[in-house]
């Protein structure tokens, strides 16, 4: 149950702050109209190094180069399938009801709430394991 734990820990807090990453770039995206991009030319030839670009009407006036504002898009959604993957196994060995693992899979999905599910999550694991201390060591 520590090691299902420990990676769960390490998945909420990644997953935590991807989620944070991805509200900045969706505030960028459409509040400002603008990405960030790392590399490539713009439309006048010009190299283009690090910064924010306006997105006019949805076409990027920058050829090559690195769209970062779609990679927090693709590495958040991943990060959150990890995440899953860490709350389902923390689920099945703690036989929590399945309501539990849905409020779980929430954290991942509410800006802050990971945080806060896993540090609730975190004490009652180790409650649990302090209470049946064999337990702990089965899994």
């Amino acid at each position: 149950m520590l090691s299902a734990l420990t990676f769960y820990k390490y998945t909420a807090y990644a997953t935590g702050v991807m989620l944070l990453l991805l509200v900045v770039e969706l505030i960028f995206r459409y509040g400002f109209q603008s990405v960030l991009v790392a590399g490539g030319t713009d439309t006048a030839g010009a190299a283009h190094g690090f910064g924010l670009v306006n997105i006019d009407g949805g076409v990027m006036p920058i050829t090559g180069g690195v769209n970062l504002s779609t990679t927090v898009l693709i590495i958040h959604g991943w990060m959150y399938v990890v995440y899953l993957i860490g709350d389902f196994r923390l689920w099945t060995l703690m036989r929590w009801p399945f309501s539990r693992l849905v409020l779980i899979a929430l954290g991942g999905v509410v800006p802050f709430l990971s945080f806060i599910v896993e540090a609730k999550v975190h004490k009652e694991v180790l409650a649990e394991v302090a209470a049946n201390p064999k337990a702990g060591k089965r899994y």
